[in-house]
């Protein structure tokens, strides 16, 4: 790992500010379980973000564990709206981010954030900070602040 300095990297650590600190890895990490291997952490403590569209057309943030599958109805109840799984160039128009690289800071547009209840049961997790081999440590705490989601049930059991 080296410090960021793609400018999508780079752009999410000045969003961060010097209390975070943004690491790249040579090749990319796309999945949950290679950007765990990478860090040597485990999966579970990937806190990965994924972007859904909602049947009027919105964008919602879900920032699941990297262990769970996202129940989209259960998310879909909390909106009052069904939702499904949003396309490369939704995801990058509605935060500005590559999936694969959406980073829960800098987001292009507002929108609805959901955070896995089970990212609490960690001390440290690791996020997406702008490209898909970039990433940021932070406690479930400080991504409910920074994200300013609600913690819910929102994984597939």
């Amino acid at each position: 790992m080296k410090p960021a300095s793609a400018p999508g990297a780079r752009r999410v650590q000045n969003l961060l500010g010097p209390g975070f600190a943004v690491v790249e890895f040579a090749a990319g990490t796309r999945t949950s379980a290679e950007a765990a291997a990478a860090i040597g952490c485990e999966v579970a403590q990937i806190a990965k973000s994924l972007v859904f569209r909602t049947a009027s057309g919105q964008a919602v943030l879900v920032v699941a564990s990297g262990v769970n599958r996202v129940d989209e109805k259960k998310v879909g109840a909390l909106l009052g709206e069904r939702i499904e799984r949003a396309d490369a160039d939704f995801v990058r128009s509605a935060t500005g981010y590559p999936i694969g690289g959406v980073a829960p800071v800098g987001l292009a547009g507002a929108l609805a954030v959901f955070l896995d209840e089970d990212l609490r049961r960690y001390d440290t997790l690791w996020a997406a900070a702008g490209t898909p081999n970039a990433v940021f440590q932070l406690t479930a705490d400080k991504l409910a602040q920074i994200t300013r989601g609600r913690f819910a049930d929102i994984a597939k059991r």
